[in-house]
């Protein structure tokens, strides 16, 4: 994962500028909603810019961003899983933004085996050939002052993830039906910032790095499903052999078996950059690949729960509970960090800052009457400590809850 590139950055504009000017840098945890194959799936005041370009912020319609590939990438092996060149979207920012960052990390999924990965190099997780040309900027990504107050005028970008190993993978090139395939993460990573501080990053004045899900950033819980069995650590240490992610943190493999590093858990101890965690306490994704994967639930007994929690239970929605109790322990450290943030709140969804909806509008979810953008807002601005955990299910009434029984509809 990205999180010691974070820091390093992070020391590099504390190298460069000292004590006298010093970038104010984040990183939030979020998660990503993900829908089949797990593809992944903005103020008034800035008048400076007149005509055209100050209509089209005005406008509700999203701005279509271009895909920019990395240059020379190929020379440098950063390359997706085909041997593509990696790509980004960036919109620039205006007014009092024009100096100010905000790098979204894509998510969706991992893969764990030479198969799995091969399928990918005909998707856009595992090709530039098949990313589309143009995507909405939406969310937390949106530059509408009504849908995004914050971060609408920042300079924003969208990393796409074609590596298949959260950015991470740094393993030789495999081959799978007579083709080759790269594990080559860690390379885009780096790659791709270093594109980004020449186009303008090495000079932000404040910056946040957020993600969703495999995008470095959703706080998967290391926990056994319903079956008793480890699944989840299982796949996670296919994951991390077959990419060799363990050279990423040679620290926590010298005191643990390898997969167990890539799990948030563990990762967070070491981050030091301000950290800000966003997720769902009944994540969707992990409620269907951790709590009950299908090789835990051979009489599906668990099927029409796992795909809408308003078709569980009471005594599946008692086990719901156990895994928020899960994640709450798992936090309750963090919880102590005075630099840092959290919102838990009670909804039954995987991504919540991409979306206009769940990000920020007049239908939000809140928790403290706070959307998702406030309270991302006032933590990063230091207008008010955030550190919100919400009640239990089904107490939330503003939730958008996932229903996977009729995809795309919550």
């Amino acid at each position: 994962m990205a999180m010691g590139d974070v820091h390093q950055l992070r020391l590099w504009w504390r190298r460069r500028w000292g004590t006298e000017r010093r970038a104010t840098v984040a990183w939030v945890f979020a998660a990503l909603f993900i829908v089949l194959f797990l593809a992944a799936g903005s103020r008034l005041g800035d008048t400076a810019l007149g005509g055209k370009g100050l209509l089209a912020r005005l406008s509700s319609d999203p701005a279509l961003v271009d895909l920019t590939l990395v240059r020379d990438a190929e020379e440098n092996g950063a390359v997706c899983l085909d041997g593509s060149p990696p790509g980004y979207h960036l919109q620039r920012g205006f007014g009092s933004g024009a100096d100010s960052w905000l790098v979204h990390l894509e998510g969706g999924g991992w893969c764990s085996s030479l198969e799995s990965c091969s399928f990918r190099k005909s998707t856009p997780l595992g090709s530039s050939h098949h990313m589309e040309r143009q995507v909405p900027f939406v969310g937390i990504l949106s530059n509408i002052p009504s849908q995004n107050p914050d971060f609408h005028n920042w300079n924003k970008v969208k990393v796409r993830y074609c590596d298949g190993a959260s950015y991470s993978g740094e393993g030789e090139s495999e081959t799978q039906d007579g083709t080759k395939l790269f594990f080559r993460g860690q390379r885009i990573w780096k790659a791709i910032m270093g594109e980004l501080l020449h186009k303008g990053l090495a000079n932000a004045k404040q910056a946040l790095l957020t993600g969703c899900s495999a995008g470095d950033a959703g706080f998967f819980l290391n926990e056994k499903d319903i079956s008793g069995k480890s699944y989840i650590q299982s796949f996670y240490s296919n994951v991390v052999h077959l990419q060799e992610v363990g050279k990423k943190f040679p620290d926590c493999i010298s005191r643990m078996e390898p997969s167990q590093c890539f799990f948030a858990e563990e990762i967070i101890k070491n981050v030091k950059t301000p950290l800000f965690i966003l997720n769902p306490a009944y994540d969707s994704w992990q409620i269907q690949n951790i709590f009950v994967p299908a090789s835990s639930d051979p009489q599906q007994s668990w099927e029409r729960c796992k795909l809408n929690i308003q078709n569980c239970d009471s005594n599946q929605i008692k086990s719901l509970q156990g895994f928020r109790y899960a994640l709450l322990n798992a936090l309750s450290e963090f919880k102590k960090n005075n630099n840092g943030g959290m919102l838990i709140n009670s909804c039954f969804v995987h991504c919540q800052t991409i979306y206009n909806f769940t990000w920020h509008s007049s239908n939000s979810p809140r928790v403290n009457n706070k959307t998702l953008a406030e309270a991302v807002g006032d933590w990063y601005f230091g207008r008010a400590e955030v550190k919100e955990i919400d009640c239990a299910y089904p107490c939330n009434p503003t939730c958008h809850h996932l229903n996977l029984l009729q995809p795309y509809r919550m």
